[in-house]
C-alpha cells in the first residue's frame, strides 16, 4: 500500500510535546485518522491512534478509565493495583487502534507524516496561512 495523501491540524499554543494531529490516507481508500506527532526526546515521533484501556467496577460492572479511584456510576472504589504493565513494568493506560505491523511500515509512515508536518509548519509561517477550517483533520476524496 501506497500513502496517497496526509493531512495535518497543527496544535495551537505547543507548550507540550503535542505537535499536530495527523489523518494518513492510503491508495486514496482507507484512511487512519488521529495519528498523533509528538516531540520526544529523540526528536520527531508518530504516535498511532489509541483508546484508554478500562475496566469494570467490581460492584456495578461500569466501566471506567483505570486511573479513575472511584465508579462514575456508584461511587465506589476501585481497587489500587488494577492497572497492567508493560514488559518495562510501565504503567499501560492506552491501546494502539491502529499500527504498523513491521518497522519498515512504521518508519514509512512516520517519515510521510513527518515531512507533511515540516511542510504544514512552513506554510504556517506564510502571513496568508489559514488552518483547516474545520477543526479536524480532512481525510481527501474517498
Amino acid at each position: 500500500m501506497k500513502i496517497s495523501e496526509v493531512k495535518i491540524k497543527l496544535v495551537e499554543g505547543q507548550t507540550d510535546k503535542l505537535l499536530a494531529f495527523a489523518s494518513v490516507t492510503f491508495d486514496n481508500e482507507f484512511v487512519v485518522r488521529d495519528l498523533k506527532v509528538i516531540h520526544g526526546n529523540q526528536g520527531y515521533f508518530v504516535a498511532m491512534p489509541s483508546r484508554k484501556l478500562t475496566d469494570h467496577c467490581p460492584r456495578c460492572r461500569t466501566k471506567n478509565h483505570l486511573r479513575a479511584n472511584y465508579c462514575n456510576e456508584c461511587g465506589t472504589k476501585l481497587p489500587e493495583r488494577r492497572i497492567p504493565q508493560d514488559e518495562r513494568g510501565r504503567a499501560r493506560l492506552h491501546a494502539d487502534i491502529a499500527h504498523p505491523i513491521n518497522s519498515r511500515a512504521r518508519e514509512y509512515i512516520q517519515k510521510a507524516v513527518v515531512d507533511a508536518y515540516l511542510a504544514e509548519l512552513e506554510k504556517a509561517k506564510q502571513p496568508d496561512y489559514r488552518p483547516d477550517a474545520s477543526g479536524e483533520v480532512d481525510a481527501g476524496p474517498a
